[in-house]
């Protein structure tokens, strides 16, 4: 699966770094109340923003506007790895919402 180390979170913006395994996938999602950008570190990854996809690789990064639905997927044989930034006003998980999920999460 892999999983996900906050690394600062002020008022109006968090970062954090995630790690993903191979194969694996986070849900088919969107926030209300941030946008993110995701920097590719390590791996390759597919994002999906809104109906499009994008291969992103190392030193490659991605803008995920308020409101989008978005999805990471390791697309690589090593594990993925990325920094998150978060902006915005509210970074409360009760504000993801899942649109789906492999993990069986709401």
């Amino acid at each position: 699966m892999g999983y996900l180390r906050n690394f600062k979170k002020e008022n109006y913006y968090q970062v954090k770094r995630i790690t993903l395994d191979p194969e694996q996938m986070l849900s088919l999602q969107y926030h209300h109340h941030r946008s993110e950008y995701w920097l590719v570190i390590k791996g390759n990854a597919l994002v999906q923003i809104g109906d499009k996809n994008y291969e992103t690789g190392p030193g490659q990064y991605r803008h995920i506007p308020q409101g989008e639905k978005h999805r990471l997927t390791n697309i690589g044989s090593e594990e993925l790895v990325l920094i998150e930034v978060q902006i915005g006003n509210y970074f409360g998980e009760d504000d993801i919402v899942r649109l789906e999920d492999i993990y069986g999460r709401k």
